[in-house]
């Protein structure tokens, strides 16, 4: 099927945009953006609801990461294809389906063109890309976990996995051949791009890390952020 990727795109950034953490809070009747750190997503979740509701919220948000993904690489072709045999052009489409959903969260017109970090989003949208970055991401998830037990910082977790993603990348996907030389430059290169996303995202927490004063898992938040 010939790939209408602006299309996919488009429906990509509308799934993205989807914001669960203020669905599921709303229903408890809590406006998450007045507690805790006041970000939408699955970690404020976790403190203003409970853990079993962060982990829903971070299922739904990867899953409104990973359906166009699937959709799009199914319909349009690159879905269960090796990198080295996906033209670039339409790598370039699929991944630019990844981050309009991962914009879609960060930006989400439904709460004002703001929103979470993308961390759960951009998760589901990349290990939706099978088979090209599946278990890349999977290891980033394992670096996630690892720098978690030792740090207990979700962000500084977050932004190891993120940038572990493109070597990881590098670590899995095929040398670069004459025949073939856009492996695995492309998918480096753009999980690359991502990120930097991720770290743009965590600006605030950057701060916070650098002044000593970013949460771990187990200690209290403020009841509510600041003005």
């Amino acid at each position: 099927m010939q790939a209408n990727w602006p299309t996919w795109i488009a429906l990509a950034f509308l799934s993205g945009s989807i914001p669960f953490g203020v669905i599921l809070a709303k229903a408890h009747g809590v406006d998450l953006r007045t507690v805790g750190s006041g970000n939408v997503g699955a970690t404020n979740v976790g403190r203003a609801l409970g853990r079993t509701w962060g982990f829903l919220c971070f299922a739904l948000d990867a899953a409104k990461g990973a359906a166009p993904v699937i959709a799009a690489g199914m319909l349009a072709g690159p879905w269960a294809r090796p990198v080295s045999t996906v033209p670039p052009g339409d790598f370039l489409g699929w991944i630019a389906v990844v981050f309009a959903a991962l914009l879609g969260h960060v930006f989400s017109p439904w709460i004002g063109f703001k929103g979470g970090k993308g961390v759960a989003t951009g998760f589901g949208a990349m290990v939706a890309m099978w088979p090209v970055l599946t278990f890349p991401t999977l290891l980033a998830l394992a670096t996630w976990i690892a720098c978690m037990r030792f740090t207990r910082i979700v962000s500084l977790s977050s932004m190891v996995a993120a940038w572990s993603l493109p070597l990881w990348c590098g670590v899995l996907l095929p040398r670069p051949e004459a025949t073939d030389p856009g492996s695995p430059w492309w998918p480096i290169g753009t999980t690359s791009l991502l990120a930097a996303l991720v770290m743009a995202t965590h600006r605030a927490n950057i701060r916070r890390l650098l002044a000593g004063t970013e949460a771990r898992v187990g200690t209290k938040p403020p009841a509510t952020i600041a003005p």
